[in-house]
């Protein structure tokens, strides 16, 4: 089995894999409550897994390396619960980019940051917006949950999509590490599930914070019941294709187009005399 992941290679094999235009992938996640059933390492072990499939998958077509996942995420909201490690918005975004030009110093051009946790994705957009224009390589942030969002959606019974510590985050655990998770009573845990991050808008289309009380009482949005490990390693196996669908797509890694008129640049936009 080809080897992916950044740190069981050497220095020259990552030389190497720069030299060939390798993809990286920079998992990020998080540790955090999830329910009195899951591990707190629950986003950070599914984020590992799914980079992990979705580089061998993708490197038929083109080399990818997956570096170590970041664990320390954006969890404030869920901090009520116990158990959660959290890290400041300014500490997160230094670490982020610290990493990825970190990267690109050693050649590598095409990044994925891959996120299996909501309270990153606002951060994670932002670190996009100010790193590309700066930076030499092209930078796609993506979260699993939403880019399989319509294959989930086909294999899940109880929920529309990925939740928290639901029917999908359970079922994916107990394909990978059944031992941790405590299956003696899961029907007493179900909670409503949402419609993603509904419980954080306000008005028709505004964004209001709100810890994760406002949604549950015991820390699990959906059903966990309905999860078993034949499910999981399905969700597991078509949120690594997508994953490796867009790897493998040359459109994602496309330089911006510039469509300005020739010499425009600095010179106001008008016609010649």
């Amino acid at each position: 089995m080809i080897e992916v992941e950044w740190q069981n290679l050497k220095a020259q094999d990552l030389r190497r894999l720069a030299d060939e235009n390798a993809v990286v992938i920079l998992p990020v996640a998080s540790i955090e409550q999830h329910g009195p059933h899951l591990p707190t390492m629950t986003d950070t072990r599914l984020g590992h897994e799914v980079a992990i499939r979705a580089a061998r998958k993708a490197s038929d077509t083109r080399p990818v390396v997956v570096t170590p996942v970041v664990w320390s995420g954006l969890s404030e909201h869920h901090m009520p619960f116990g158990g959660t490690l959290t890290i400041s918005h300014a500490t997160f975004r230094a670490l982020i980019k610290d990493l990825i030009v970190s990267i690109t110093r050693h050649g590598f051009r095409d990044i994925l940051i891959s996120n299996s946790h909501g309270g990153n994705i606002i951060a994670m957009h932002q670190i996009c917006d100010e790193l590309a224009p700066v930076v030499d390589a092209t930078l796609v942030a993506t979260t699993y949950p939403a880019e399989a969002a319509e294959e989930l959606r086909g294999i899940l019974e109880d929920q529309d999509g990925m939740q928290h510590a639901c029917e999908a985050e359970t079922a994916m655990m107990m394909a990978l590490e059944g031992d941790l998770v405590d299956s003696s009573d899961l029907a007493a845990l179900a909670s409503k599930a949402v419609d993603g991050p509904s419980f954080l808008r306000a008005g028709k289309a505004s964004y209001r914070w709100r810890p994760f009380t406002h949604l549950t009482g015991n820390g699990v949005a959906g059903n966990p019941a309905r999860a078993t490990a034949y499910k999981g390693e399905r969700l597991i196996e078509v949120s690594a294709d997508a994953l490796a669908a867009m790897i493998t797509d040359p459109d994602t890694w496309a330089a911006p187009e510039d469509l300005r008129a020739d010499g425009a640049g600095g010179v106001a936009f008008r016609p010649d005399p």
